[in-house]
């Protein structure tokens, strides 16, 4: 993959979409908006929209929708266009006073072919045609009032959110997971006793339900798009179960096969299923501190891979709890400023230590450009430090303009160090490294027994304590490291005190943590029934990849 291939395939992806929305209303869905947002920027969408006023709205049945003086809109989708997709669509329009609509998918109209039913043979009799696409065409006129209005549908693989040159993100597929053991039984429950599932070894597409069948089409779609913008004709390669499902369908994905043909690179593509290396996920063992950045700062809304900033540092406001959400956050993002990014791809390339040293080279330089009165001072690098030279940018319009994001990252770096849960950090290294020295040395009901002391209520709980989150954060690397375990008489025991105590200290827990909602079942703000914390006795505390 070869790296300015990566990056200007989501740039001229966007090129495409940016031709279509000068003085349009533009609908993005989250995963759209997070492509845009690493890829170009929202100001590069503002500035190709070339209005006043404020267009950008986000994809959603409430949408607000056209005004009388608002005659075109562009829709900008990540996903299928079908079902609730389309009733979105049409409710939007419905309420508009729209005569001109574009609606871009990332999804290739093969899909639309597959998710329509459409058999291959009768598929490929249909290649260069778009059937699909000129139905909507048409629903769009007619949801606008007026047959003679123009609509546009067109497929744009807007599947990648480059983070680095180095390094790209699917956000449409956040939450595409590989199968677990007990999806085995899920999936029996649809077939015959004959045909029964034994393993997960022995999944594979024809077992899977028609939803994660196209949700793997649509991916895989978007993976065909990015070998014919690099050129090349791949060889696939698969570790785990659902990784080599998703090989095989790009293997007999009819547009790849013909792409192919008149390849002239090659390129090889390993899939890895996550589930094979959780330890990596919810691990402590990382010396870096983009890793610390993304573990500790909350996550910024809509958003499956940035954090939000504090920014109140750089106002006259000051720094307490009720300010904070009056200025809009900051972000890791910085597409559009030059020395921001070389600063992101140097802490994402470098040790903590280096990092942060870089983080300080990068604001003292700032500072000497704009002849601010910088007094350095060597040594360790402390957070006070980075808050003094980020203080001299405050009073000053015209710098503060023209390093934002830059001190963007430096108030990320300074709200990491200060952060309680970094204090943390090096006390989880070492009981993760004491839990290896155990699960070596000792049986597994013997490790969990070593946790229990460990599992307290709030009313007992220390700053140093762990929380029930981190608490499951160690189960799940206790149990990843573990490898295949001999279920005895102790180890059942063991399990059972473990769970029993993690219930007790949920329902005693005033307010759950997202992630712990989710896992317990309870979306409420306070409180959790027995019911929801027994949930977890179906090891569903393994859905904890998504924390990290």
């Amino acid at each position: 993959m070869s790296i300015p291939g990566v990056l200007s395939f989501t740039q001229q992806a966007w090129e495409q979409v940016l031709a279509k929305v000068k003085r349009a209303v533009v609908y993005l869905d989250a995963a759209s908006a997070e492509s845009l947002h690493w890829g170009c920027g929202s100001s590069r969408l503002l500035e190709a929209v070339g209005s006043p006023a404020c267009y950008l709205r986000e994809f959603e049945p409430a949408a607000v929708g056209g005004g009388a003086d608002q005659p075109k809109a562009v829709f900008v989708l990540s996903c299928l266009l079908k079902g609730r997709t389309v009733e979105t669509l049409r409710d939007i329009i419905c309420r508009s006073h729209f005569q001109y609509c574009v609606v871009v998918t990332a999804v290739n109209h093969a899909v639309h072919l597959t998710a329509n039913h459409v058999p291959a043979a009768a598929a490929a009799e249909l290649e260069g045609q778009q059937p699909v696409f000129e139905q909507l065409e048409e629903k769009l006129c007619e949801w606008m009032g007026n047959m003679n209005y123009t609509a546009e549908v067109l497929h744009i693989p807007l599947l990648l959110a480059p983070v680095a040159p180095h390094l790209a993100l699917t956000p449409a597929f956040a939450s595409l997971f590989p199968l677990l053991p007990q999806d085995v039984h899920i999936l029996n429950g649809a077939r015959p006793d004959k045909r029964r599932l034994g393993s997960l070894s022995e999944v594979d597409a024809t077992a899977l339900t028609p939803e994660l069948l196209l949700q793997i089409r649509c991916l895989v779609s978007g993976l065909s798009s990015l070998c014919e913008h690099l050129g090349v004709r791949e060889e696939c390669f698969a570790v785990g179960s659902l990784s080599r499902i998703i090989a095989a369908d790009l293997a007999n994905f009819a547009p790849a096969k013909n792409r192919r043909k008149t390849a002239t690179g090659r390129a090889s593509v390993v899939f890895v299923d996550r589930t094979l290396d959780l330890t990596g996920a919810v691990g402590h063992h990382g010396d870096n501190l983009v890793e610390k950045i993304i573990s500790v700062l909350p996550q910024l809304p809509g958003h499956t891979n940035d954090v939000m900033v504090n920014m109140v540092e750089l106002t006259a406001l000051q720094a307490e709890e009720e300010n904070q959400n009056m200025v809009a956050p900051g972000c890791l993002a910085q597409s559009n400023d030059p020395a921001a990014k070389a600063l992101w791809e140097a802490l994402l390339n470098t040790k903590h230590k280096e990092a942060v040293m870089e983080v300080r080279r990068h604001l003292v330089e700032a500072a000497s450009r704009e002849n601010l009165p910088i007094k350095m001072s060597m040594g360790r690098v402390t957070p006070g430090q980075l808050t003094s030279y980020i203080q001299l940018f405050k009073n000053n319009l015209k710098a503060l303009g023209n390093h934002c994001g830059l001190l963007q990252l430096g108030l990320a770096t300074i709200q990491t160090l200060k952060h309680p849960q970094t204090a943390k950090w090096d006390n989880f290294l070492a009981f993760e490294r004491l839990l290896l020295q155990s699960i070596g040395e000792s049986t597994m009901s013997v490790v969990l027994n070593q946790l229990m002391p460990m599992i307290k209520p709030s009313n007992q709980r220390t700053s140093d304590d762990y929380s029930p989150g981190e608490l499951l954060v160690l189960l799940v690397y206790i149990y990843s490291v573990s490898g295949e375990l001999s279920v005895d008489k102790d180890l059942g025991e063991a399990e059972e005190k473990v769970k029993k105590a993690l219930a007790q200290v949920f329902c005693e827990e005033s307010e759950l943590s997202p992630l712990l909602q989710k896992i317990t079942g309870e979306f409420k703000n306070k409180g959790v029934s027995r019911r929801g914390c027994s949930r977890l006795s179906y090891g569903r505390c393994f859905e904890l990849h998504e924390a990290r």
